[in-house]
């Protein structure tokens, strides 16, 4: 595939917004997608493409957020275990089915954590010095850790809503340490799912990589402002978030 000079760089900034959004909410990948097909992409081909932009921006967010011990190394294994599980299963599917009908299930995960976040924020922003659920101790978090990897590999766009619910709503993490497991969750199940890509031959590598150079300075930016921000700047920041992916999904 060729690209302009023009092209290259609004991937290039598209990546960058995308990136930063990713690392302290979720939805960037409402922005990443439609661009992808303006500039030619069929949907199957960018839902796959997408996916070199997603784990490279999540690899520098990892190592952001775990060079600021931010990230509960011990939790890392039995949050994967049920995310990278059901991202296979996406993924596989993804790639044998058209992605349209998971767009009512993303409007409504999204619309519903809005509300959670404006009616009743202790749900998703737990006060500080709450307990940390494990995994095994809560089987509704566990199936939700499953279903956000499921839906992640099916279709990347807002899984971070999905996984910050089962992580600070679930097992109870405060915002910036939910979001420093949903990275290095994101990390693993996109992984596993770009390979499922790869075989199937849906993945265009020069625009996934223009697009994942400018995500990845736009994570290494958020982390070092996330972890600088109150539970409140990123408790609303993450509202923002879920108000814009709610729009850009009715318009794409």
């Amino acid at each position: 595939m060729e690209l302009s000079l023009s092209a290259a760089l609004i991937l290039c900034l598209t990546g960058f917004i995308a990136g930063a959004i990713n690392t302290v909410a979720g939805g960037g990948s409402n922005l990443t997608l439609p661009v992808l097909m303006m500039l030619g992409l069929p949907a199957d081909i960018a839902n796959g493409t997408n996916r070199i932009s997603i784990m490279l921006q999540s690899l520098v967010s990892t190592v952001g957020y775990d060079r600021h011990q931010t990230l509960d190394r011990p939790a890392i294994v039995p949050i994967l275990i049920p995310t990278v599980s059901g991202s296979i299963i996406g993924a596989v599917a993804a790639a044998l089915t058209p992605n349209l009908y998971l767009k009512p299930l993303l409007l409504g995960t999204i619309l519903t954590i809005s509300v959670l976040i404006l009616l009743r924020p202790d749900v998703i922003a737990p006060a500080p010095g709450t307990p940390i659920i494990a995994p095994s101790a809560n089987r509704r978090a566990w199936w939700g850790l499953f279903g956000a990897g499921l839906y992640g590999g099916f279709v990347q766009a807002a899984v971070g809503f999905i996984l910050l619910a089962a992580l600070a709503g679930g097992l109870r993490y405060d915002l910036l340490r939910a979001n420093a497991l949903k990275t290095v969750s994101v990390l693993a199940f996109t992984s596993v799912a770009l390979l499922v890509f790869i075989i199937f031959d849906q993945v265009w590598w020069v625009p996934g990589l223009i697009l994942a150079a400018g995500s990845m300075v736009g994570a290494h930016l958020a982390v070092n402002i996330a972890v600088r921000a109150s539970q409140t700047s990123i408790k609303w920041f993450l509202f923002l978030m879920t108000v814009c992916a709610v729009l850009a999904s009715l318009l794409f």
